[in-house]
C-alpha cells in the first residue's frame, strides 16, 4: 500500500442566472464537497465503505454518487492523482 495526495474538481452546467450572472455560487460547490473531503482527507480509503478498491475512477464515481443527489447541474467530477494523470467521470 502506498499513499497519493488527490485533488477533486466538480464541474456544473446549466443556463445562466440573468440576475446574478452566473449558474451557481462555488461557495455552494464547497460546503457540498466538505464533507466528503472530511470522509476522505488523511484517512485509508480501502478502509472507507465503497473504496475498498480506490483507484482514481472508484474514488470519482464515489464522490460523484453521493454529491449528484445535492448538486443540480453536476456534469463532472475529475480527480488528479498527479500533475499529469487524472481521470473524469461524468456519470
Amino acid at each position: 500500500m502506498h499513499g497519493h495526495s488527490f485533488r477533486v474538481e466538480v464541474a456544473v452546467e446549466g443556463p445562466l442566472d440573468p440576475a446574478r450572472g452566473y449558474l451557481m455560487d462555488y461557495g455552494d460547490i464547497k460546503r457540498l464537497l466538505a464533507p466528503l473531503e472530511a470522509e476522505l482527507d488523511h484517512r485509508v480509503l480501502n478502509e472507507v465503505p465503497g473504496l475498498e478498491n480506490p483507484t482514481s475512477e472508484m474514488i470519482a464515481k464515489w464522490v460523484w454518487d453521493r454529491l449528484a443527489p445535492a448538486l443540480p447541474g453536476l456534469a463532472l467530477v475529475t480527480v488528479h492523482e498527479t500533475c499529469t494523470s487524472r481521470c473524469e467521470y461524468r456519470g
